[in-house]
């Protein structure tokens, strides 16, 4: 009687890794977006840890150390009335990443529903959705922004509803133009022939799929937004004094860049981190989604 001699495989196939697993492979790959994740994360950190970290009260002046350079007891000098630069770059820190995060979510709460319903529906929908957009479009991201800001009323909290109803028509058009691609694919058209409703096919079965761009558009436009809250701010339409915020930082210290450029140089440069920071992040995230990448 022969034996039966049973073989398997040394090793069994692993199983394969998702998409978002496989992307973050990807990502852990490219270092500018680690380095601006990394950057990102410690502007997040002096962010909610600004109480502990900041060394004085941002608003506390001293008129015996107006517009001292840089030193020990003052690393980033003082303004115009004795206030701790340093401590002003920290606490500023809330509200750039908080109106660029809150203005983003505005703009994705607004943006992608509309999106989905226009390219989803079709027809009349999307094209009066289509032409709405359209002229939106045609105005500046920043213009529009400056208006809506100055009819709302100077504030942050308006500038916040102002920066994300402008950005709003950017996400309208993606999300539009990315369920126009997934809409027609086979397993959208098996959802459908099974007898599954629209709003279930729109959600369960379109919605997750385009999700990708979303988020490389979501982390792009914070960026932006971190800059329109301080232009904003700059011209007094955003976090009034005296609390502290980078673009108010920079219109007080225009005055003042001949005897005190420290005052300039910081915000400015906080800003210029920052940005760079999350449109890294961001170009990392676009090549890590997508699935033609290795």
């Amino acid at each position: 009687m022969s034996a039966v001699l049973l073989t398997t495989p040394a090793t069994a196939p692993a199983a394969e890794a998702g998409p978002w697993r496989r992307a973050a492979r990807r990502l852990r790959r490219r270092r500018g977006a680690l380095i601006g994740g990394a950057v990102v994360l410690l502007f997040i950190a002096l962010a909610l840890f600004a109480p502990w970290i900041a060394p004085q009260d941002p608003i506390a002046t001293s008129w015996g150390s107006i517009r001292k350079a840089p030193s020990a007891d003052h690393w980033f000098g003082t303004d115009e009335i004795g206030r701790d630069v340093l401590s002003r770059v920290i606490w500023g820190t809330r509200a750039s990443l908080l109106a660029g995060l809150v203005s983003v979510a505005i703009s994705l709460a607004l943006g992608v529903p509309i999106g989905l319903a226009a390219g989803f529906l079709g027809g009349f929908v999307d094209g009066l959705i289509s032409r709405i957009t359209d002229a939106f479009l045609a105005c500046p991201f920043l213009i529009l922004a400056i208006a809506l800001a100055a009819f709302l009323g100077p504030s942050l909290t308006n500038a916040m509803i102002a920066i994300g109803v402008s950005a709003t028509p950017i996400f309208v058009r993606l999300t539009r133009a990315q369920v126009l691609n997934i809409k027609v694919e086979d397993f959208v058209e098996a959802a459908r022939a099974v007898g599954n409703p629209p709003l279930r096919i729109a959600l369960r079965h379109v919605l997750p799929n385009i999700t990708a761009p979303l988020v490389v558009q979501a982390t792009l436009a914070i960026a932006s937004a971190v800059i329109a809250e301080a232009s904003l701010s700059f011209l007094g339409l955003g976090q009034q004094p005296p609390a502290p915020s980078w673009g108010s930082m920079l219109n007080t210290a225009k005055n003042f860049v001949d005897n005190a450029p420290w005052m300039a140089v910081w915000p400015g440069l906080a800003i210029f981190a920052l940005v760079l920071s999350f449109n890294l992040l961001g170009d990392g995230l676009r090549d890590a989604l997508d699935p033609r990448q290795r």
